[in-house]
């Protein structure tokens, strides 16, 4: 990627609001970043006992994303919606300013590593010398490394240097990958422990040298740009910005125990064997989240918040028709999910991971797992919104009703865990979800109540009746044809059916919504 491209993607992403073509990147971005981990994935449980593979899907994992999460997206969320390329002062200016409130998340970050590593000590009641402590000394020291590149990171997402995510997440995805292979193949005497947070630690430093490679060797800034703390540097921070990084930040804590919450409960009240069942699920089932409304949420609150941020005479119906096509999109995936994954969940894993895994709880989660998908998909993009047009008084009313609902939301965990275990998880995250849904709602309704073009039933794809018959016939095939110890047979039988019903559910939805999925597939840019 040479400078002229950077300055190419500055000047001419800068001025683009549309929502297909920042999806596409983020998208690749997903798919490359999501896709790596689940083949690989596919090859490690297999080698793997129950226990460790806890450890390396949900123990490491809590740990590692509670870091983060809490460190940086309040500032990610605070700074998207800073649109400076509009402003009249120069680019570096402005740049700096931004980076000026960035920086803040680095120190946060390494109290809150700090904090956990040393909550974890105490919880576990481990000292230094023991191998799960050294792997959250060496998991924290990888949190650091990434903190260290999130101001560029920042930087570049609100230059739309979307490519540059692509390159570097997708390297340091790879690398994660391949270092985790080459310590298990070759079965040196190590500690399962100590190869997952060596493996973090990897993906961490391949961001760092990725985003400060870029910025330092092609020049985008100049360094005093990318450090502005230095003395005589006379760019002043921005008040407002640090404010709304601060609420949102505040909003984070609340927002982990919503979004982490199943996994506190499950490492503090349950077995490692349900702690791997769940993670494989959680990352098999999430697969869809993680490949499409992840990169769409990003991508639609980017929009929404530029558009919300902008002086357009026609503001209003811009963001009606970009919150339609957001949710009508995520509503037609979930609803493919809905109706074909709770039949082919057992085929899946089996297929997958071996029946050592499909013949026990793994099967039954994964299809209460796949109705979960819609209630994500739902949230996703109606929080996006919320969060990107709200002013800050209702995005602090906001942060109140999550507080209440993280409460709520652990009670059920904690009641469900004990009666369901795994899927109990999951229907606790669901009526988490709805509740949240219905807020965000009502703020949307009330956002466009001068307009009566905007409508929730109008975001259902056409043609969804037929999806849901598809879910019912497959669902039939799988109980009566289907033959777990007659596999393979019987099982090229129940996919030809589905084959079958996924292509017609298909046709008849692309004749109804032709216009909005052509506009999806080309990736077109076009004004609104």
């Amino acid at each position: 990627m040479s400078k002229a491209e950077g300055s190419r993607a500055m000047l001419g992403d800068g001025d683009s609001t549309n929502l297909s073509r920042t999806f596409k990147y983020l998208m690749a971005t997903q798919f490359l970043s999501r896709g790596i981990p689940f083949i690989f994935n596919s090859w490690i449980v297999r080698h793997l006992t129950e226990d460790d593979y806890a450890l390396y899907a949900v123990q490491f994992h809590l740990f590692v994303t509670c870091v983060l999460f809490l460190s940086r997206e309040g500032f990610r969320r605070a700074c998207m919606r800073a649109d400076f390329r509009c402003n009249a002062a120069p680019m570096q200016k402005n740049a700096a300013k931004l980076l000026k409130v960035a920086w803040l998340s680095v120190p946060l970050g390494i109290l809150i590593t700090c904090a956990a590593s040393m909550l974890v000590f105490w919880w576990q009641s481990i000292s230094y010398t023991n191998p799960y402590a050294q792997a959250i000394l060496i998991n924290g020291f990888a949190c650091i490394l990434e903190l260290l590149a999130e101001p560029l990171y920042i930087l570049s997402q609100n230059l739309l240097l979307l490519r540059l995510r692509l390159i570097v997440e997708t390297a340091a995805t790879l690398l994660r990958c391949t270092t985790t292979y080459v310590l298990i193949a070759s079965q040196i005497d190590m500690e399962k422990g100590i190869v997952f947070a060596l493996s973090q630690t990897a993906y961490g430093a391949c961001l760092f040298f990725g985003y400060w490679g870029y910025f330092l060797l092609f020049r985008v800034l100049r360094c005093s740009d990318l450090f502005p703390f230095r003395v005589g540097n006379a760019v002043g921070s921005d008040k407002q910005l640090s404010d709304m990084c601060m609420l949102f930040t505040l909003q984070s804590f609340r927002k982990l125990i919503l979004q982490e919450g199943e996994k506190m409960v499950l490492v503090w009240l349950d077995t490692p064997y349900n702690q791997a069942v769940y993670g494989l699920v959680d990352k098999l089932g999430s697969l869809v989240v993680r490949l499409m409304f992840l990169p769409f949420e990003e991508s639609s609150y980017a929009t929404f918040a530029r558009s919300a941020s902008g002086n357009h005479p026609n503001k209003t119906v811009r963001l009606q028709n970009f919150l339609t096509q957001a949710l009508k999109l995520v509503l037609l995936i979930a609803l493919v999910v809905i109706a074909f994954g709770p039949s082919y969940s057992y085929s899946l894993i089996r297929l997958l991971y071996g029946r050592k895994w499909s013949d026990g709880e793994a099967s039954t989660a994964l299809q209460y797992y796949c109705l979960y998908v819609i209630f994500l998909a739902m949230n996703g993009t109606t929080e996006a919104f919320l969060h990107a047009v709200g002013t800050e008084n209702q995005i602090k009313r906001s942060n109140d009703s999550l507080l209440v609902f993280s409460l709520v939301y652990l009670v059920l965990n904690v009641l469900l865990i004990r009666s369901a275990g795994a899927v109990g998880l999951i229907i606790a995250n669901c009526l988490n979800m709805v509740l949240r849904i219905i807020y965000s709602a009502v703020f949307i309704k009330q956002y466009f109540k001068e307009s009566s073009l905007f409508s929730f039933r109008s975001c259902l794809p056409s043609g969804w009746p037929t999806l849901l018959i598809s879910g019912v016939v497959t669902y039939s095939t799988e109980k009566i044809v289907l033959d777990k110890e007659n596999f393979w047979p019987t099982f090229f039988i129940h996919f030809a059916i589905g084959f079958t019903c996924f292509c017609i559910s298909s046709f008849v939805i692309y004749l109804r919504e032709r216009p909005f999925i052509n506009r999806i597939v080309r990736f077109r840019d076009h004004t609104d």
